[in-house]
Formats: C-alpha cells, structure tokens, sequence
C-alpha cells in the first residue's frame, strides 16, 4: 500500500482581467489577492492529524518544483475561469508522476472534460473525504466520484487558516451557510449545493472568527455564502445576535460583507441586526431592470419587489449595495443597454458588475439552451469584462457586443465622472454611519498618500481631485471610504480601458478579413485563363495575408496576457481561413491552367 501523507493543496491562479480580481486596487494597499482559497482551506482541516499538509495559492506565490516533489499527493480546486492555470498544473503534475486529485466547482460541472487527473471529487466532499484517503492508500479509489449527499455543516471544524500567508490578502472569508432558496435559470448554486440552505451554528462561526483573530488579523471578512438570509429567521434569531456581540467584546476588529437577495430590504430587523453586527456591504444579483428579462430567467424575488426603492432602503441603512447585471437574455431589447445605465447611475451603485450571460453547466439555462441546439462552447468562467458568450444569443451578436461596449464606456468612462458621481450620491445616502466609518491606522494614511502621489496624474485625475475634496467637507466622517472608492475606480478604470483597447483590435482583425476577403474574391473573379500572372495574385495575397497577420499579432502583443485569450482564438481562425482561402483559389487556377493546356494540346 502507497501511503499518501505529505498533500499540496494548490489554488490555481485567476486571471486578472476580471471585476473581482481587484488586481489594480491591490497595488495600492501592497496585497496580493482579494481573499484566500476558503475551500481549500475549509478540506483542509478534514485531514488527519498525521498528514503533512503545504498550502501554494499561485495568486499569492509561483507553484514550484520543490514543492511538488516534496508532495505525495497534490490536490487541486479550480472554478472555470481557472481552467487554463489549472491544466498546467495538472501537466506539470503529470510530468513528475504525481497522484492528482481535483474538485470545486469547474470539477464537479466539467468532470468528463477534463483530462490528466488521477481522482476527480465532485460536489462537497466534507463527509466523505476520510474514506477517499483510505482508498487512496490502498488502491482502491475511483477516477471520478458522484456528488454525495449535501452534508450538515453546522459543526464543521475550524477551516485551517494557518496555512496562509495572512499579509498577502486584503481580506479573509468564512462561510455560515451552503445552498439558496431561489430558482434562477442561469445560476448553478441551487443545483449543487440544494435549495435548503444549510446553516453552521453561531458558535461554530464565531469560533472561526476567534482563530482569525489569534492569527491577527485584521480588516475585512467576508461571509462568502451566496445567499446569506436563504435561512432569514435563523440569521435574525441566532447569527446576528451573536456577531453583535461577539464584535462588541473585541471592539468591532472586523467590518463584514457578504451576497444576499434583494428581499433583505423588506425586513428592517435583519437590517438593523446586519449593521449593528458590522455589516457594511452586500453584493446582491440584480441582473436588469427588465421584468420580462427577469421572469425569464426565474429571478422572482426581484420581480416581487420595487428595486430602485429596494437599493435605496439598504444604503440608507448604512449598507453599500453591489450589484450584477446581466446582458444577452432572450428577451433583451435595443434599448436594454439605456435602461442598465440608467438604473445603475440614478441608484448610486458604483461597483456594478456587468456581464454577458453564459450557460454554465449543470444549470437549468444549459439544459435549455443545448435542447434548442444554441450552445456553441464551454464558458470562459469570466462573468466581466469577456465579450464572448457559449451560446447563440437572440439579440445579433454585434449588437450586444457593441451594447455592453457602451455600457462599459459609460459607467467607467475615461475621466470616471459617472463613476465618481455615484460614489458621491451613495455616501449622501448613508444615514447609518456609525459602522460604515472607517477607523483610519496609520496603514489607511499610507495607502493615502499612495492613492495621492500616483491618481492626480491619471486621465481621471481631475474627477478625482474634485471627487475627493467634495467628501471632504460634506462627508468627512466617511472619508476613508471616498478613497477605498478611488482606489477600487483605479481597477475599474484600468480593466475597462483594456477590455475597450481588445474590442477595437477585434474590430480591427474584422476589418481586415473582409478587406483580404474581398480582394480574394477580386482576383478569384478575375482568373478566367490560369496566367503567370494570375498565379502572381496568389502571391501578393499570401504576403498580404503575412502582413495582416504580423500586424494583428503585434497589436495583440501589446495587451496584458489575461486579455489576450479572445484574439488569440479569433486571430487562429482568421489565419486558417486566410490560408485555406488561398488554397483554393491557388486549386482553382491550377485546374483552369490544366485545362487550358489540355485545350492547347488538342
């Protein structure tokens, strides 16, 4: 029997050219990544006692060859937009002839397209990763495994946060609940983790806040469940009591956010019970104005309420509201993109996540969409800032590109005026303030000074300059949170202008096929008698098409390798169709010149 007893834990890396990755906002506060790999973390602690356990999060650190040779057995968590870091873990793996065992949630949808690895784990492994351990020792264990049964999570033990580098991560993540109450169409929660949220007793939460704190940490912590009141009743009677007061022994360490549904507005308990535990923002799916987008896709709990009413009762609470959004429903209309721009700029929501729709599987939208024959490929994973759906949209796909391009430039412009408006009207709007106040350490004066020396001289550094002093004098007491706001507008900004600079390129790659494919069919028009001269033509669009193609290659060069992915297909397939273009035109005058001199011989 091979004993497994030395496990890497490896977190593939997440690409940058996404809202989440706060890539160019962490610059400014010297950290690494947004938040650690909780569930990795979260195995982690379900090992025994007498196995040796390394932690590499390749945001945070290079994946090494040491490292890897020192393991036994290397375990994997990706989601989808991870897919591509983590194949080359799995390749580097297999070089070496490591044991490879794989799960989350790229592994539990996409199982029978993945390849390289030796164990597959699919859905939540927390009861039954012992007994894996023990086939994996004695050769019994299984290439792929099903989902088990949704396990009762309320004990769970401490997730093992010692494994990490604490002063790489902006903030921390815990998690009190599994699953959602909702139905949405394009969502895989509910299909995994169930419809019954499944809820960690206050005791066990607060257990993990303390061994965060004997690691010192301090800042942010967010609850990372997808629907933080899918329990309501629970979460009012025994998580926010206890939060409450266990942030009121230790002097409120950490302010929370987290992800809920739009109904938390319909309770003024739960938002009273939210902000005085420390809760300062929420992420919540709003995904469009349109009633008809939203009955599509299941989205009922928005439909049940007025949502611009909604929004504005939670900020008024002293609760940011962040918010997604949604384009490519079959029920989108031309004027989509004004009503997207509208709601989210009259409702004060400066981090506004928006995205086009793609069909992930193992949801309902898939199931849907394959039937009707419209799936044309796997999803990206990056639900911002790709202009690629997997599907065949409704709406012409040009006319949504060039929609969300619009929206895009509007909401994060080049000056970031829009942006910087609705950061002001939020902080107008907070009437609660006494947790949303920043309490400034000598660290928030530094990366003040940071954001000073360096944002003035940006193309938005007016709009900053005057977007600051205006919260000075009318917002003081919430000035630490004006400038986490500019720092988090730098990321935006930056993302937005790259993601704009790849969409004129693809524009470019366009033009340039229909120009090479007219002058094609030009000269294809013309070989009527197979000629040198002809065959010459052949000549002067191949390098044309060499020219072209140096061109394209150059200007995608210049991009950050994260936006490079899109081109770099779109590019492949221009060249082939070139080449094959070629081909046959070259085929073409061949037999023409075979048949002219057949012509002649007779």
């Amino acid at each position: 029997m091979t004993k497994h007893r030395k496990i890497l834990l490896v977190y593939p890396h997440v690409p940058s050219n996404t809202y989440w990755s706060y890539k160019y906002a962490l610059e400014f506060v010297k950290k690494q990544s947004v938040m650690p790999p909780l569930g990795l973390l979260t195995i982690a602690a379900r090992f025994p006692a007498d196995y040796e356990l390394k932690l590499v999060d390749m945001n945070i650190t290079d994946l090494d060859d040491q490292s890897l040779e020192w393991a036994d057995a290397v375990f994997v968590s990706a989601m989808i937009v991870q897919k591509q870091s983590m194949e080359e873990v799995v390749r580097r793996c297999n070089q070496m002839g490591k044991t490879v065992v794989a799960g989350g949630p790229y592994v539990t949808n996409s199982y029978d397209e993945i390849t390289g690895v030796d164990h597959m784990l699919r859905g939540e492994v927390d009861a039954t990763l012992t007994d894996f351990l023990s086939e994996l020792d004695n050769g019994t264990a299984k290439p792929v495994y099903e989902m088990p049964r949704h396990p009762d999570i309320s004990d769970n033990p401490v997730p093992r946060f010692e494994l990490l580098d604490l002063d790489k991560y902006a903030s921390m993540a815990i998690q009190y609940s599994r699953g959602c109450p909702f139905h949405c169409e394009f969502c895989d929660i509910w299909t995994v983790y169930g419809n019954r949220p499944r809820l960690k007793s206050a005791g066990t939460l607060t257990a993990e806040l303390d061994a965060l704190r004997e690691l010192g940490w301090e800042g942010a912590v967010f609850l990372v469940d997808d629907n933080f009141i899918g329990n309501k009743g629970r979460v009012k009677r025994e998580l926010l009591p206890a939060l409450k007061a266990w942030q009121e022994e230790h002097d409120y360490p950490y302010h929370f956010f987290t992800e809920a549904s739009i109904n938390m507005a319909d309770d003024a308990d739960l938002m009273t019970g939210m902000r005085e535990a420390g809760f300062n923002s929420v992420f919540i799916g709003i995904e469009t104005p349109s009633p008809e987008g939203l009955a599509e896709t299941g989205k009922t709990q928005n439909l049940k309420s007025d949502m611009e009413v909604a929004v504005r009762t939670i900020q008024r609470n002293g609760i940011e509201v962040l918010a997604g959004f949604i384009l490519g429903f079959d029920n989108d209309t031309p004027d989509i993109f004004d009503q997207q721009i509208d709601f989210i700029q009259k409702n004060a929501i400066p981090q506004a996540m928006i995205g086009l729709l793609n069909a992930l599987p193992g949801t309902r939208l898939y199931e849907r969409l394959e039937a009707e024959g419209r799936i044309v490929g796997q999803s990206c994973g990056n639900n911002t800032h790709s202009t690629e759906t997997n599907f065949k949209t409704i709406m012409e796909p040009e006319t949504l590109r060039s929609g969300y391009r619009k929206i895009l430039s509007n909401l994060y412009d080049f000056r970031l005026k829009n942006y910087f408006d609705r950061c002001s009207h939020l902080l107008d709007r907070i009437e609660h303030r006494e947790f949303y106040e920043r309490k400034i350490r000598f660290e928030e004066v530094k990366i003040f000074f940071r954001s000073l020396f360096r944002q003035p001289f940006t193309p938005y550094g007016a709009n900053y300059l005057k977007y600051l002093a205006r919260n000075l004098f009318k917002n003081r007491d919430l000035f630490g949170e004006a400038v986490t706001f500019a720092i988090y507008g730098h990321h935006y900004h930056t993302i937005t202008r790259q993601t704009l600079k790849k969409e004129k390129i693809a524009d470019i790659l366009d033009k340039k096929y229909r120009q090479f494919t007219a002058m094609v069919n030009q000269y294809s028009e013309a070989a009527r008698t197979g000629s040198r001269q002809q065959f010459d033509s052949v000549k002067k669009l191949w390098d044309m098409r060499i020219k072209y193609l140096k061109q394209m290659q150059h200007k995608i060069n210049k991009l950050h390798e994260d936006y490079r992915g899109e081109l770099t297909r779109k590019y492949a397939d221009m060249s082939m169709q070139m080449r094959d273009m070629l081909a046959n035109m070259e085929n073409r005058l061949l037999s023409l010149q075979m048949k002219t001199d057949s012509t002649g011989n007779q």
